[in-house]
């Protein structure tokens, strides 16, 4: 039987901008004192020179950003059709040259949606079409294992720590943190880790249904959030923050588990209740009486 054919992959450069710059400011004792914010600023996407869209983030990883959103947006459909990704802060542009031009670009860009994402602005309004053929994998998580994740990330430093001001997204393999990324939006940061899970396909050791593939995000849980986790192949959402009445309803329609409100102990599964196996007795806190009745 011959060996599978080697992915080809797209040419990246490695362009890296500050994630923070320093500024001056006054306290509320009247004291000057010098601290840091993210350096947010637009990064122009051209696919074969044609202007895509802007998208506001901090650049720690611009050409995975790129390659993410072209993916989640389904304007790409495999990593071989990329054949570079060249990113010049200088100009704040980045020239996506495919090898065989995509179909039917203006038809397929041409609708948009506005959506609650910070960072991004819009989505093409074809993925809802998509929602019912998405097919998610055998996956559970134990609530050990989703305090286990929600721990990594309080120890994981992070820009939000020292500056505030952004989202973090991270990938986990059962409790294990594969990737960390944070941007000025939740978007860009998820689009992030899709492209690295892109580039890195056959390569990242697969999941299990015991140590599945969980998408933490601090931002909340809204449609299109649950769209791209699903399109990722991740089963189970993470979120420190809520969840909208859209995002619940496809996230039901997908079979998808959300778990939001997720800090310390604390938590709300909101859909996908037979992803996660529970032990409450885990939680630690007692029940309070019940009065008995009148």
């Amino acid at each position: 039987m011959s060996e599978p054919s080697a992915i080809t992959r797209p040419v990246l450069t490695a362009a890296r901008a500050p994630l923070t710059r320093s500024v001056e400011i006054v306290n509320e004792h009247g004291e000057l004192e010098t601290i840091s914010i993210p350096a947010e600023r637009d990064l122009t996407v051209y696919v074969d020179k044609r202007e895509l869209v802007t998208l506001m983030t901090l650049g720690a990883h611009p050409e995975w950003l790129v390659l993410g959103y072209l993916r989640n947006q389904r304007l790409v459909e495999s990593l071989e059709a990329v054949e570079s990704v060249t990113v010049d802060w200088e100009v704040g542009a980045a020239a996506v040259k495919t090898r065989t031009g995509i179909e039917r670009i203006e038809e397929r860009t041409a609708h948009r949606v506005v959506t609650t994402g910070c960072g991004q602005g819009s989505v093409f309004g074809h993925l809802m079409d998509e929602v019912d053929s998405l097919r998610l994998p055998d996956a559970r998580i134990t609530q050990a294992q989703l305090y286990g994740v929600v721990n990594a990330i309080r120890l994981q430093e992070s820009t939000y720590k020292s500056a505030g001001s952004v989202h973090g997204c991270a990938l986990f393999r059962g409790e294990e943190m594969l990737l960390f990324v944070e941007d000025v939006g939740r978007h860009n940061a998820i689009d992030t880790i899709a492209g690295w899970m892109w580039l890195n396909q056959g390569e990242i050791a697969p999941p299990t249904r015991e140590a599945p593939f969980v998408f933490y995000t601090t931002g909340r849980l809204t449609s299109e959030m649950v769209i791209k986790s699903a399109q990722m192949q991740v089963a189970i959402v993470v979120s420190r923050s809520g969840m909208t009445q859209m995002g619940h309803d496809i996230a039901q329609r997908v079979g998808l588990c959300t778990i939001g409100r997720a800090t310390n102990r604390h938590f709300l599964c909101y859909t996908g209740r037979d992803r996660l196996l529970l032990q409450p007795e885990l939680a630690a806190r007692p029940r309070p009486a019940v009065p008995p009745q009148a």
